[in-house]
Parts: C-alpha cells; sequence; structure tokens
C-alpha cells in the first residue's frame, strides 16, 4: 500500500505567483558575498557581518518602535519590542563564537585585502549606540561621506535616549526628576543623578505600586547586559584574532574595545542594586 505524500497539495508553480526566494530577494541576498581573495575564511568574515548588520536592522526597527511609545508615555507594548531587542543581541553576540573559528593565519590571508574597512565604520552598530544613550559627536565623522547616514545620526545624537524617556516618564508619574536632567543637551553623554537614583530606589522599593516601571527597569538592565556582553566577546574575538595590533579602522584595537567596556548606558539603575 502506498503512503500518502505529506507533500502532496504543496503550492508548485510560481509563475505567475510570488515565491519564497522571490519575496525574499534571496538571488539578490545570496550575490553579495564578494570575497576579494581566494581565501577560504574571507567568506566567513563576511557572512558573519553581513547576518550582524542585518540583526542591527532589526534591533533598529524594534528599538526605535519601542521609544515612540515609550515617548507617548505606552510602556507595555514597548516591552515586548525591547525583549525582541535581547534574543537579537543574544544571536548577534553568539556570532563571533561561529567567527572564533578562523584562527589568527586564516585571518591574515586576506586581512590586507580591505585595507581601512572596519566595523568601527558601522552607521547601524552607531546608530544603536546613541539611541542607547552612548553619545560622542567625535563618531559621526566616519560618516560624513555619506550625507543620509549622517542625518540619521545628527538626528539620533540630538534627541533624547532610550534612558532619557524612561526619565521623562518617571517625571510624568510624580517623581521629583530634576530639569537639568529633563532639558539636557542630548549630544553629551548622560551624567548620573542622585534624584534619579532616589526616583528608582522608589520604584524598587514598591514595585506592586509601579510596576510597569520596575518591569520596564528591568527590560533596560536586559538591554545593557546583552550589550556588554556583545562587547566583551567582540573584545575576545579581535584579542584571538589579531592580538594587541591596531584595527583595520585605525584605532588602538583591544585598547579602544577595553575602553568601551567600561561605559554604562543607565548608571543608576545598576547603582539601585546597592542601595537597596
Amino acid at each position: 500500500m502506498n503512503k500518502p505524500n505529506p507533500a502532496e497539495g504543496a503550492y508548485t508553480d510560481f509563475k505567475n505567483n510570488l515565491s519564497y526566494g522571490d519575496y525574499l530577494a534571496l538571488d539578490e541576498l545570496l550575490s553579495l558575498q564578494r570575497p576579494l581573495t581566494p581565501a577560504h575564511d574571507e567568506v566567513l568574515f563576511i557572512v558573519i557581518h553581513q547576518v550582524s548588520e542585518l540583526w542591527m536592522k532589526l534591533i533598529i526597527h524594534e528599538l526605535s518602535s519601542a521609544m515612540k511609545l515609550l515617548e507617548q508615555g505606552v510602556i507595555d507594548p514597548s516591552l515586548k519590542m525591547l525583549t525582541r531587542v535581547c534574543r537579537a543581541q543574544e544571536q548577534m553576540t553568539n556570532a563571533w563564537e561561529v567567527l572564533k573559528t578562523m584562527t589568527p593565519a586564516d585571518y591574515l590571508e586576506f586581512r590586507s585585502s580591505f585595507g581601512q574597512a572596519s566595523g568601527f565604520q558601522s552607521h547601524q552598530y552607531r546608530l544603536i549606540e546613541f539611541l542607547l544613550g552612548n553619545r560622542n559627536p567625535f563618531m559621526m565623522r566616519p560618516h560624513e561621506h555619506h550625507a543620509e547616514h549622517h542625518a540619521l545620526l545628527h538626528g539620533a545624537l540630538h534627541s533624547p535616549s532610550l534612558y532619557d524617556l524612561a526619565l521623562r516618564l518617571l517625571a510624568q508619574r510624580g517623581f521629583p526628576i530634576p530639569t537639568e536632567v529633563l532639558e539636557r543637551d542630548f549630544s553629551k553623554p548622560y551624567e548620573p543623578n542622585r534624584a534619579v537614583l532616589e526616583a528608582w530606589l522608589t520604584v524598587y522599593r514598591n514595585t506592586l505600586e509601579h510596576w510597569d516601571l520596575y518591569y520596564l527597569a528591568e527590560k533596560l538592565i536586559d538591554v545593557e547586559d546583552n550589550f556588554r556582553r556583545w562587547r566583551f566577546n567582540h573584545l575576545t574575538t579581535v584579542e584571538r584574532m589579531i592580538g594587541y595590533k591596531r584595527g583595520s579602522g585605525g584605532t588602538s584595537g583591544v585598547g579602544y574595545l577595553k575602553k568601551a567596556l567600561e561605559i554604562v548606558l543607565f548608571p543608576e539603575l545598576w547603582q539601585v542594586r546597592t542601595e537597596l
């Protein structure tokens, strides 16, 4: 007795219908891996970085949407978006494990081919940093040659960060957040403030009364925690690839990445744990 074919009934004629490959533009997508050398591992290097840029595109989409909701005073739907940001961050972090299968000798086979190109010049990565509050006008310079990217980064640099919007919510709920915090120069890094810490302490000491703010605070910690993990994996991957050589983009390489690990995006949310 012939068993029924489980694929029977599947669509097979796509002359006049949108197929999977058409919808995802796969022919175009899969043609974008263009090695400059015959080196076997250059394909790995390109794919990992391109996939990371796709995850960053999703992170920016979700982060920007969450921020728009928070700006309107809407918390609950934004939490789902921030959770999705966290899951995407985890995928980016795990990608370093695949790249770590490449040895220093493998990397040197094609390293000279891409000259000064570097992840330091990723406008999407820089935009994520700006949205999360790591503000440094100097980081705009590598993007001056691309007007659209530069304008996008300029807008983010001078707008409230994710944390700024969370602090505005605290103020709207009646917490005494100082004017100098709410109306600060957003192009500069955020400076910790005792009044902000006291507000978060109140939230953490009365979680049932301020549940949505408490949940938002913990979600922000998740985002920063994942961001730190990505940075740390980036650091260890670079160190095992090139040691303490200068990075392709001109930075000090490992030294620059170690310094980045010291950056704290949401300082009071970390400090509150000590003072509870």
